[in-house]
């Protein structure tokens, strides 16, 4: 185990990159997919059995958490990592996305955004200085510098305006964060779909220096299309030997298109989300728990997948607890959907160190077009 932050890519196929970031909590094996703990928690379940779904790393919600219980209370406690109860590598976001979604909530300037929370409404500056403090309050192994976020569409003339307001504060949370070994500092290019001001955000963040890069403002509402046409030059724009990170995304198909772009690591709520609402995600698809064709289906969720909820329960099972509005039906979902999820990026893996990325993509489409297996 190391006691500095590195990267090391081991195997490419086409655009697509396996490798491992290594940092002193431990190894990251990319592509990798975290899980979303928003607030110290991966919703419906324990600590442990994240870790057994084959997570190297969770991410963790700055602006929830330095809302409550507070960064300052998390790090009298001993830090996030003994907080939740997670040894693993953590990762948080800056803030900047769920403060610019607060719409009439917030103010923005040059120093920062005044906001007001949603929670008691009570008022709170966050600059990209005081993103830097709480993140080290938190104590996480990859912080990301605060940037702002529009959302899409937006004119040419907004996103470069937001681009290189972002820019500014990146080089604030580098200086604001300083020199940490072990802990690693990422750079948030911006730029919405525009080549050019992806290229200008890329080199602004290069002369700035960055442990890693993330691909920010996609997912946003610009549809899978327009994203993939974004990554086919965005990725490119940023250096090969530093991890790629794509924010917020997605759904199963969108990380194979990511991964195929050159894209390292991602993050998204949705399988946890869509485990606490009935629907499964599979390698045939989506299937929803609640439809009464289950009701009667002794077989598994899906006969090849090892997770609890397929390895020990049915389908009509799965159905009755969602009816019934059962804790367990959210809990054993969320299971099997991060369990797959991490199963897609381990076949990825093994795909691109076996030069076989193009393989695996026909054989991912193909099962998908399958759809979900016919009732009994």
């Amino acid at each position: 185990m190391t006691n500095r932050f590195s990267f090391a890519l081991n195997a490419t196929d086409g655009a697509a990159r396996t490798g491992v970031i290594a940092t002193p909590r431990g190894d990251i094996r990319t592509p990798a997919f975290m899980p979303v703990g928003t607030a110290a928690t991966v919703k419906a379940m324990l600590p442990e059995s994240v870790a057994a779904t084959g997570a190297d790393i969770l991410l963790g919600n700055t602006y929830h958490l330095m809302l409550r219980p507070t960064a300052e209370r998390i790090a009298a406690l001993g830090g996030l990592h003994k907080f939740m109860n997670w040894q693993r590598p953590i990762l948080t976001d800056s803030g900047g996305f769920q403060v610019m979604s607060l719409a009439d909530l917030r103010k923005l300037t040059e120093e920062g955004v005044t906001f007001r929370s949603h929670i008691d409404g009570s008022k709170h500056m966050l600059s990209p200085e005081r993103s830097m403090e709480i993140q080290k309050l938190l104590g996480s192994d990859i912080v990301m510098c605060f940037d702002e976020c529009p959302a899409l569409p937006a004119d040419r003339t907004r996103i470069a305006e937001s681009m290189r307001l972002s820019m500014r504060w990146a080089a604030r949370s580098r200086d604001a964060f300083g020199d940490r070994p072990g802990h690693a500092l990422f750079g948030i290019q911006q730029g919405g779909l525009e080549q050019d001001l992806r290229a200008e955000s890329a080199d602004a963040l290069r002369q700035i220096g960055f442990d890693g890069y993330a691909v920010g403002g996609l997912a946003v509402g610009e549809g899978q299309e327009a994203m993939f046409g974004c990554l086919d030059f965005a990725a490119d724009q940023l250096p090969v030997d530093k991890p790629r990170y794509l924010m917020g995304v997605g759904k199963p198909d969108d990380i194979v298109g990511a991964v195929k772009r050159g894209i390292d690591m991602m993050d998204c709520v949705l399988p946890s989300r869509s485990g606490r609402t009935g629907q499964a995600w599979t390698r045939r698809g989506q299937v929803n728990m609640k439809n009464a064709r289950h009701a009667d289906d002794p077989r598994p969720l899906d006969a090849d997948c090892t997770c609890p909820a397929c390895a020990n329960y049915s389908r009509a099972y799965l159905h009755h607890v969602f009816r019934a509005q059962e804790m367990i039906s959210g809990m054993l979902l969320t299971w099997h959907n991060l369990h797959y999820y991490q199963e897609l990026m381990g076949e990825m893996r093994a795909a691109i160190a076996a030069g076989d990325f193009a393989g695996f993509e026909a054989r991912f489409h193909a099962h998908r077009a399958m759809g979900d297996i016919a009732p009994i």
